[in-house]
């Protein structure tokens, strides 16, 4: 078809020079598209190459244990991510001698591999006639067809799918796989698309009919949820600092964080300085609490708004189960923190 030799031929012409295009392993696929979920290449392509280096293979990965996953992680947010990706590699390893998957229903059995990653892995890796749909796929195929299916609607994908299954040439479905997203990356950008220069410019339905703003249709926003923590970093006679490891489910589940006083609102010195009297660091005296210089921090997240303050939180004698600066920076934290620790940490 047209359409599927031109956006080859400009894929071919424009391409990125990205690490996990010069390989059709499968576990180095898998690697990189677990990464690049949620996250720009410009971001993902260190944490890959860092990954690669400590991990070259699935073995190396599922014999590492998950702090050390989570540590070289941290930063890339969504930590739910190398969870997963840490419990894949040790059954591909162990129940799996190695091998993963060579098809596309088989993939999607591997925790944390949806219809996506699972295409994606496919196509690359063994050729296989099944295309992907990621927002960059929804966008140029909306636009270039004029279609005003809400991408936020469960059929959308099915649709999509279809119509991607029938541009893609069935003997090179990988190369138009990574054409049409490295297209909606580079020249079908979300907003404000170099119209002019496409190669799609005489034939886009869109903007034929100046409706390249309003597609893709998307309805349902997610509503942002406000959370207020405040954290205590403690210091001891010895310069010692606590830290605990946050188990419950949510965000940043197995990450370490300082001890956290999680407020309905912003609180004040006054019921902060109260609250560690009550309820924290009982066998050490408090000596002083004091406000961080820097301003609430706001953490945004996909589906929520963090206001986080830090605490400086002085106590006499020795702290139960204290670490130094040395050993604190060894563990995993959330990337707003591990800042923190970075910057500021007893300054």
């Amino acid at each position: 078809m047209i359409f599927s030799n031109i956006l080859i031929r400009w894929y071919l012409e424009n391409k990125r020079d990205l690490p996990w295009r010069k390989t059709d392993n499968p576990y180095l696929i898998w690697l990189s598209e677990i990464m690049l979920q949620q996250t720009r290449i410009a971001q993902g392509t260190p944490y890959f190459l860092s990954f690669v280096s400590n991990f070259p293979t699935v073995f190396d990965l599922a014999n590492a244990n998950e702090e050390q996953v989570l540590k070289l992680w941290q930063g890339l947010g969504y930590y739910s991510r190398a969870r997963n990706l840490h419990k894949t590699a040790q059954f591909v390893a162990t129940e799996l001698s190695g091998k993963f998957p060579d098809n596309y229903n088989d993939l999607l059995k591997l925790k944390g591999v949806g219809e996506y990653t699972a295409a994606a892995i496919a196509s690359f890796s063994y050729n296989e006639v099944v295309p992907v749909v990621d927002g960059n796929v929804f966008r140029v195929l909306s636009r270039y067809f004029d279609v005003e299916t809400d991408i936020a609607a469960a059929s959308a994908k099915k649709e999509f799918a279809a119509l991607a299954f029938e541009l893609m040439p069935k003997d090179n479905p990988a190369i138009f796989n990574q054409a049409i997203m490295e297209f909606g990356a580079l020249q079908c950008v979300p907003k404000s698309p170099n119209c002019g220069v496409c190669v799609f410019n005489s034939s886009c339905a869109a903007l034929q009919k100046k409706k390249v703003d309003q597609l893709p249709v998307k309805s349902k926003k997610l509503k942002v949820r406000n959370r207020f923590f405040n954290y205590l970093v403690v210091a001891d006679d010895d310069e010692n600092t606590i830290i605990q490891k946050r188990t419950a489910k949510g965000i940043w589940h197995n990450l370490y964080e300082f001890p956290l006083i999680e407020t309905d609102a912003p609180e004040d010195f006054d019921f902060i300085s109260k609250t560690i009297q009550d309820g924290f660091f009982k066998n050490n005296p408090l000596i002083s609490v004091e406000e961080d210089s820097e301003k609430n921090i706001i953490h945004k997240l996909s589906h929520q708004h963090l206001h986080i303050q830090f605490w400086k939180v002085r106590v006499a004698g020795i702290i139960e189960n204290g670490i130094d600066a040395v050993t604190l920076k060894t563990f995993p934290f959330p990337i707003v923190i591990h800042n923190f620790i970075e910057k500021d940490f007893l300054s």
